[in-house]
């Protein structure tokens, strides 16, 4: 009886384990020009905590992308209607396969594309 029960609890801890991501290492986004697809996060994360430590705030202007350094601005504009705008990266993700950044509801607001939730952009570096 006791070695079916350790079994299912061994093969269950070891299944957790194969889901857990490494973080991808960090890149120098100096000449950093990307083009791909982006998404908006909002309301459902209001407040939680980003990766970076600090709270998320769904109307600032901020981003998460998996290897930008955190506090690295970029401009993100949107290629269906050429709106911009410039966002500090605060958070890791998108945790979506196929995405290039998630951005704060308030960036999604400035590029138009709230109603559809997803756009093509393009991310450049903003250098200092």
């Amino acid at each position: 009886m006791w070695r079916p029960l350790c079994l299912i609890a061994a093969l269950s801890v070891l299944g957790g384990c194969a889901l857990v991501e490494e973080a991808e290492p960090t890149i120098d986004p100096h000449g950093y020009d990307e083009q791909g697809m982006a998404s908006y996060y909002g309301a459902r994360h209001h407040g939680k905590r980003t990766a970076s430590g600090e709270r998320f705030d769904q109307n600032a202007l901020t981003a998460a992308h998996r290897r930008l350094p955190f506090g690295s601005k970029v401009l993100v504009t949107n290629l269906a209607n050429q709106r911009t705008v410039v966002v500090r990266i605060n958070d890791r993700g998108p945790h979506t396969r196929g995405r290039l950044i998630d951005l704060s509801q308030a960036a999604a607001e400035q590029l138009g594309m709230v109603a559809s939730g997803t756009a093509r952009v393009r991310v450049q570096d903003l250098d200092d």
